[in-house]
């Protein structure tokens, strides 16, 4: 520790003007393009005509970010600062400038006078920057546009960081939220041997937009007793004057840190620590921190008023009130002449990469081990003929990424992420050579649960598992998160969030690529026999597509193989959410290893052992995903024995993206390309694992219109497997129907299109009578 006293009424009067800079430039920030350090009077030339931004959260994440800083200098802290509150992006922009981190990153906002004014000036203002915490804000992991993923983000960052602690502003209405309320139970899941750990801020201001919190409106006595009971010391942080916070919150740090450090030295030395009570601090400070007391005769400063912006700026009056405002941080004994922190007050902050939007940790990571695959070449199933072969496709991926485990056991960079579902989604192979993590108490008859396990799915929350995922990839890990397709949706929003912050660290060269955020959708549509119709959802490969195709993949390999080789390739990408759907059940296999790499590769291809087009087809007979590749498969067979010279082409689908216009997206198929395995004009009959809809949007700019598309049509409860498939009309009968159909063909061969209405009924008072498919159905086999 330094010789220097960090808790002398010197240092913290040096702390509150690096407080009060902070407060000032992410003031001028929201309401100055000109004057910003006001060296002459104020007029409306200086201020924006659109005010647009937040002030209520940001006082006190620049008190919370100046604090940190000290810890940081006075226990040589590895740490970062996630913000969670939904707004005050100038917040971090002003510290980030301060410490100079932001002018490294943008030369072209130098610390002096045309720099600081372009800082204000681009704030929230067209072709400037976000007014919340965004990417491009150095020091940034975690934007706070949608609420509710700090705390996951940052117990995700800790996860095999052991020297990391990650502070997080948990706002008082972010609290709220159904994310948040589920992840302050992660605690129960760090190792304080291995991983680092997470201190939670909670900022009680008060208000939200125009209500107040709840947590703000309940007792100490009940807020303390509430976090004791989420495994937490909490550590209540509350006063009357500036003077008076600062000297209680730099108390209130110390013995969070200084715990935090005796719990990790006691638990790494060996020692027994029993139960852990992890520190967090409440802090209590008014909404809009600092700002006028009164506007326009009404209270603003502790009040929802000063949520956005406290002063509208609609009348002469409010000039006055916002240079009086501006004022009251007294610039001047701030900033030099040259428009820098003076040296007196910059000498205090950290230096080098421990300054807070300078740390690599929030940019990919520092010093990860690239993650070592396995050859896929070694695993898989042995396919000497298609479709003669049945085995669980997420048993065989189960035993490579056992493999990954193996490969990569010394460098702690691989983890699982699951709701309780690795074992059912046929993942045991894993727990060959991992365990569970889990950091309370065991019991004997508990399965695969360990302190040390790096397969986390002993939580039910989607939420929890694919938030810890997103912390861990953004600082440079490698994972996975597996779930049971119909309830992934419960995190639509949160990988919604994840493709923007993608798509943004793309545009900026500073920014490190970042492991793939990789997702595996099983126990899916076609497979809940004993479910039914609650677990029957395909629709997030709808909401995929709807995100840009650069940060987006989505495959649905048919067998076991091509799921291994999509799953090494995803592994493999960086910068990506890739969505794999598939099957969990025993099921057909259809391509050798090398076959599958190539087919993926490819990502669309012609199947020409189940084709007999010669060149020219009839029809062109289209599958993607795995049961609705049998199902057209079994009428490929159907056709060519009943209809031996009609000419089908079978195409299956892999890679869903290789469908967009190479126009619009770069990896897709170009119009050539597309024509020449689809044709211009002859009919597409097109089996899809999902709704639709997604089909008909990504074909809708191909020359060839005639697209009939078969896919999941919201019918079917508990019954069996065929049975849902023709409630939905992707079995083989219906799609012999349909290409009767559109080939001209149903008068000619009236006594097949006969014959297959007949199976249908003959299969629905099967099914009614006994219970199971008729034995043509459950027998089946590729000829």
């Amino acid at each position: 520790m330094s010789t220097i006293n960090y808790n002398s009424k010197e240092y913290l009067g040096t702390l509150d003007k690096y407080f009060r800079a902070a407060n000032y430039l992410s003031l001028a920030q929201l309401y100055l393009k000109d004057n910003v350090l006001l060296k002459e009077p104020l007029d409306w030339s200086h201020v924006k005509k659109r005010i647009l931004g937040h002030w209520g959260t940001v006082p006190g994440q620049n008190f919370i970010y100046a604090h940190l800083d000290r810890v940081v200098c006075k226990y040589d802290l590895n740490a970062i600062l996630i913000s969670g509150p939904g707004h005050g992006g100038n917040f971090f922009i002003a510290n980030s400038y301060l410490e100079g981190r932001y002018s490294e990153v943008y030369p072209e906002i130098p610390e002096n006078k045309a720099g600081m004014t372009r800082l204000c000036k681009q704030f929230s203002f067209p072709y400037g920057v976000s007014s919340h915490v965004a990417p491009a804000v150095p020091g940034s992991m975690h934007e706070g546009g949608e609420l509710g993923y700090s705390l996951l983000h940052g117990y995700g960052a800790v996860l095999d960081n052991k020297d990391l602690i990650a502070a997080v502003v948990v706002g008082d209405g972010e609290a709220e939220t159904g994310s948040i309320a589920t992840a302050w139970h992660v605690n129960r899941f760090l190792n304080p041997v291995t991983d680092g750990a997470v201190l939670p801020i909670l900022h009680l201001n008060g208000y939200k937009i125009s209500n107040p919190t709840l947590l703000s409106r309940i007792s100490k006595t009940d807020i303390i007793s509430l976090f004791y009971g989420y495994g937490y010391e909490p550590i209540f942080v509350e006063a009357k004057t500036v003077e008076e916070y600062h000297a209680k919150m730099a108390k209130a740090m110390d013995k969070s840190i200084e715990k935090i450090k005796r719990l990790q030295e006691r638990a790494r030395s060996g020692k027994k620590i029993g139960h852990i009570d992890w520190p967090m601090i409440i802090l209590k400070t008014p909404k809009g921190w600092t700002c006028p007391k009164v506007v326009d005769d009404l209270p603003v400063e502790g009040t929802f008023r000063s949520h956005q912006v406290p002063v509208s700026m609609t009348c002469e009056n409010h000039l006055k009130i916002l240079e009086k405002w501006l004022k009251s941080y007294k610039p001047s004994e701030l900033f030099d002449d040259n428009y820098k922190l003076k040296p007196s007050i910059k000498k205090i902050l950290p230096k080098g990469n421990k300054r807070i939007s300078a740390n690599p940790v929030t940019n990919g990571g520092d010093g990860v081990q690239e993650l070592k695959l396995p050859n896929v070449d070694n695993f898989g199933v042995s396919v000497d003929a298609h479709g003669k072969t049945k085995a669980q496709d997420m048993a065989e991926l189960g035993k490579y990424i056992r493999d990954i485990f193996e490969f990569n056991k010394n460098y702690h960079n691989f983890r699982i992420f699951s709701p309780d579902e690795a074992i059912s989604n046929r993942l045991k192979n894993v727990f060959d050579v991992e365990n569970r993590t889990f950091n309370i108490k065991i019991l004997e008859n508990d399965e695969f649960l360990s302190k040390n396990g790096r397969v986390f799915d002993s939580y039910l929350s989607e939420n929890v598992c694919e938030g810890l995922l997103e912390g861990y990839v953004l600082t440079g890990r490698y994972g996975m998160f597996n779930s049971y397709e119909a309830f992934v949706r419960v995190i639509d929003s949160m990988v919604g969030q994840h493709a923007k912050w993608l798509k943004i660290i793309g545009e900026l060269p500073w920014r490190k690529p970042i492991p793939s955020l990789n997702l595996i959708l099983t126990s899916n549509v076609w497979q809940q026999d004993h479910n039914g119709y609650t677990h029957q959802e395909p629709g997030f490969i709808d909401y995929i597509l709807t995100k840009k195709p650069e940060n987006t993949r989505v495959y649905l390999p048919a067998d076991a193989n091509t799921l291994i080789c999509a799953y090494s390739k995803a592994q493999k990408s960086t910068n990506l959410i890739n969505t794999i759907v598939a099957s969990k059940h025993e099921t057909y296999q259809w391509l050798c290893m090398e076959d599958a790499k190539k087919h993926l590769e490819n990502g669309v291809s012609v199947w020409d052992w189940a084709s007999n087009d010669g060149g020219s087809p009839d029809v062109v007979l289209v599958t993607a995903g795995d049961t609705v590749t049998i199902e057209g498969l079994a009428a490929v067979s159907i056709l060519k024995t009943h209809i031996p010279e009609l000419k089908v082409r079978f195409v299956n689908v892999v890679d869903l993206m290789k469908l967009r216009d190479k126009n619009e997206y770069s990896g897709g198929l170009s119009n050539k390309e597309f024509d020449s395995i689809f044709t211009t004009d002859k009919p597409i009959v097109f089996n899809f694992h999902g709704y639709t809809n997604a089909i008909y949007a990504l074909l809708h700019s191909r020359t060839n219109k005639n697209v009939t598309a078969f896919g999941y049509k919201e019918e079917g409860s508990i019954t069996t497997a065929f049975d849902m498939r023709v409630q939905n009309e992707i079995d083989r009968y219906h799609l012999v129907l349909a290409v009767l159909d559109k080939v001209g063909l149903v008068e000619k061969y009236k006594h097949v299109y006969k014959d297959m209405q007949e199976k249908l009924q003959k299969h629905k008072a099967f099914v009614a009578e006994h219970g199971v498919d008729m034995p043509e159905v459950a027998n089946w086999k590729w000829e």
